[in-house]
């Protein structure tokens, strides 16, 4: 075979090589539109029924309101030139209006602008102040506040961790009474310098009067009391019982512990119990007859002082 042959064969087997690729690419291209077509096939279905739902709610919705509704010819009975069966829906009922002829009407519009034009503007009317209870209710009736006595005071166990020289005040300590809270200790001014050693302040048990109002001494808030038996020449720190520890909550025989979260100064429960807080002739703390003591522990006493008032 000569080479001009073996050309020609060549480019005759190549030309059929193109044209079956060809046919393939168009068959696969057929194959793709018809994928596609089915696909948009599906989509429409898909929204034709979207459409159709939010038809039927949109009737529904108008029907509600007494909306007449009229149905859309098909197309077959476009076709045939027939008209579409009008289905006539009852409206919703609505309340009868007075019809007014037009003679009537005119003079009522009228007359209705006048009297708009004529009428003064409102006045806003003042609120009513709401009686004390701020809703408006009955409010609930008071509850009855206790007898001012020794129960109304929060007497509390407490160890003194901390001691120092008031810094403006030559007869009064500084001291830090842990009295068991678990906001840490208080802060308290006591006047027993020339009475107390400072030696024997450190780490000492005491009995702190714990819910009167805080208030400063010489610029330093003082936020509790220490109780202690008094004479004008002598103080002596009562002395809590024998296994007492910071916390423990002191009770007066025969008088319930009730004591206010702060006392009212102005109420003067603290003056008023204070004249009749004194030791006995056993040195034991006392409230008339009540005595002052840690339940289950004993009994809150001085050192010496009998029969001395307690402050």
């Amino acid at each position: 075979m000569s080479d001009l042959q073996r050309i020609l064969s060549n480019n005759k087997a190549a030309e059929e090589l193109l044209e079956s690729l060809k046919q393939e690419l168009k068959v696969i291209q057929n194959e793709q539109i018809q994928r596609k077509i089915v696909m948009l096939q599906t989509e429409n279905e898909t929204l034709r029924q979207q459409v159709d739902s939010c038809l039927k709610k949109l009737v529904s919705l108008e029907v509600a309101h007494g909306k007449v509704q009229i149905p859309v010819p098909t197309s077959e009975e476009v076709r045939a030139g027939n008209g579409p069966t009008v289905v006539k829906m009852e409206p919703v009922a609505q309340p009868p209006v007075a019809k007014q002829s037009p003679k009537e009407e005119a003079p009522a519009k009228l007359q209705q602008a006048q009297q708009s034009e004529s009428k003064p503007p409102k006045e806003k009317k003042p609120k009513k102040e709401k009686p004390a209870g701020g809703d408006g209710k009955q409010s609930a009736p008071a509850v009855e506040e206790p007898p001012i006595d020794v129960g109304r005071l929060d007497m509390r166990v407490g160890r003194i961790v901390e001691v120092s020289r008031h810094p403006d005040a030559d007869s009064l300590y500084v001291e830090k009474i842990d009295c068991g809270e678990p906001n840490g200790p208080r802060t308290v001014i006591s006047g027993l310098v020339k009475y107390v050693p400072i030696e024997e302040m450190q780490n000492r048990m005491v009995v702190a009067l714990c819910n009167l109002k805080p208030a400063k001494m010489r610029g330093i808030l003082s936020e509790a009391m220490v109780m202690c038996a008094s004479t004008p020449d002598r103080v002596e720190i009562l002395a809590p019982p024998e296994g007492a520890v910071p916390g423990d909550l002191v009770h007066v025989e025969g008088y319930p512990r009730v004591p206010d979260a702060v006392m009212n100064p102005k109420k003067k429960i603290f003056e008023t119990v204070a004249p009749d807080l004194k030791t006995n002739g056993e040195l034991v703390a006392c409230y008339k007859e009540g005595s002052f003591v840690v339940p289950g522990k004993g009994a809150v006493k001085a050192q010496t002082l009998k029969n001395v008032q307690v402050k």
